[in-house]
């Protein structure tokens, strides 16, 4: 059996009093590296390993983007061409791509479904809401 992962952009939070109070650039505003609606596909086979390209050329829907999101110094880890990347999301959800591309349960016990988890990525002041399901191919 194959297994593949979905990743879905579900929402994108501010926190603009933190933002004021501890960021280098106080109006940041939301991420601009990724769009609620985003998804993205994750293979791992004979002929594609997206997990050890963290993802790279993985988007397959492009969400809505946010109006006036400021771009701002650090911001420029995100993608280009239409693939957006940020090493800090990668980082708080490649565990759980990880588990589902080898078929295992993502999160037993903690949601409905062990094929399912919600996480987020480690950006305090802007954090992006990120649905991971594992979908199982009969080969």
């Amino acid at each position: 059996m194959e297994h593949r992962v979905k990743v879905t952009v579900l929402d994108k939070k501010l926190f603009p009093e933190l933002q004021t109070q501890y960021c280098a650039v106080p109006d940041s505003g939301k991420c601009p590296c990724y769009y609620v609606g985003d998804e993205f596909m994750f293979y791992r086979n004979d002929e594609r390993d997206d997990y050890w390209h963290m993802g790279a050329g993985t988007l397959v829907k492009s969400g809505q983007p946010d109006e006036g999101v400021l771009i701002s110094p650090g911001t420029m880890h995100c993608g280009t061409d239409g693939v957006p990347f940020c090493s800090e999301a990668w980082d708080a959800i490649s565990r759980y791509i990880y588990a589902a591309l080898q078929g295992g349960a993502i999160m037993h016990g903690w949601m409905n479904d062990d094929k399912v988890m919600i996480a987020c990525c480690n950006d305090g002041t802007r954090p992006v809401i990120f649905k991971i399901e594992r979908i199982d191919i009969e080969n």
